[in-house]
């Protein structure tokens, strides 16, 4: 059965390198000036991208929506055949039209394709059928070449809904690099999850400033020690009189300086100069990468003049579902 499953694969990367090519295309009514036809049309649009199709269509159409949704690109799905239902209300004047049919036939369309002639909607259409109602009706056609489907035996979509689904995610990461939408951008639409918790910023995971976090370097060391355990995190940051951190005393430290530490020394004696740290744009993940390579429990967010805008520890990563 193996054999089977490598060809379902081998005909449907067959697909994609004809949809490829088909892409790398770009005079006049190729595939790939429809394309960029298509996203300048959808980049222009004051609305939202309405996305429709039918049984696997649909399904595909579904997904397609929902990655334009979460990339930048005000997007949602309406059923066919709900929309002649009242559900064509959902679509506006100022909105376009994506609609998916591998055949271009399907008559749960017609609705949404008459509707969008009568009030002068754009309709692109994601298809195979060449001179079908869907391709003579839209604005603008994505034609799919001609492709097997994986299914021998049925021609159940496979190879044609794949392509589909490709020239979707195609469409959403372009727009997405023209609208120069970014990680920011991504994770306020993505706060939950892994993926959410790895976009997060280090100031949605720091603890604020706290006057135990830090001591003078005028400091004694008896003084250091009794901040690092007032503190409880492990460290006390060194600041200068300009406030500027300039170094960190750690539990570390004072364990490798027991047999010669001596408490009335000032702390700068003890202290590791320049200490790694975190700016307040870095990523949180930046921060727990960090704290894995050198092995240490925690880092000062410090601000362009460096300094100590807050303080992270390895626990509130965890905390956080940063992993």
């Amino acid at each position: 059965m193996n054999k089977v499953g490598i060809d379902v694969l081998k005909k449907e990367q067959a697909g994609l390198e004809a949809l490829i090519r088909a892409m790398e295309e770009t005079g006049a009514g190729t595939f790939g000036k429809c394309f960029e036809m298509a996203l300048e049309a959808i980049q222009k649009t004051d609305g939202r991208v309405i996305v429709t199709g039918m049984g696997k269509s649909g399904h595909i159409a579904r997904k397609i929506a929902a990655t334009f949704a979460s990339t930048g690109t005000l997007s949602s799905y309406v059923h066919p055949s709900e929309a002649s239902h009242g559900d064509l209300g959902m679509i506006a004047s100022d909105d376009l039209i994506i609609a998916l049919s591998n055949s271009g036939g399907t008559t749960e369309l017609s609705s949404i394709i008459g509707y969008a002639k009568r009030y002068n909607i754009p309709l692109i259409a994601i298809t195979s059928g060449r001179g079908s109602i869907l391709d003579k009706s839209a604005s603008i056609t994505l034609l799919l070449p001609p492709a097997e489907e994986a299914c021998h035996v049925t021609q159940a979509p496979t190879t044609s809904t794949l392509m589909a689904l490709a020239v979707g995610d195609a469409l959403a990461v372009s727009l997405m690099k023209l609208r120069g939408f970014s990680s920011d951008d991504f994770h306020r639409f993505h706060p939950g999850g892994k993926l959410g918790a790895a976009l997060k910023k280090v100031t949605d995971v720091m603890r604020p400033i706290e006057p135990q976090f830090l001591c003078a370097e005028t400091c004694t060391m008896s003084e250091a020690i009794s901040q690092i355990n007032q503190a409880g995190v492990g460290c006390v940051g060194i600041i200068s009189q300009t406030g500027v951190l300039t170094g960190i005393v750690t539990d570390g430290d004072l364990r490798r300086n027991y047999e010669t530490l001596d408490s009335s020394s000032l702390v700068t004696s003890c202290m590791t100069s320049g200490p790694i740290s975190l700016e307040l744009d870095d990523l949180a993940a930046k921060g727990l990468n960090l704290l894995s390579q050198k092995k240490i429990t925690s880092l000062f967010v410090l601000d362009k003049n460096r300094k100590p805008m807050g303080l992270i520890h390895i626990h509130d990563f965890l905390e956080q579902g940063v992993i």
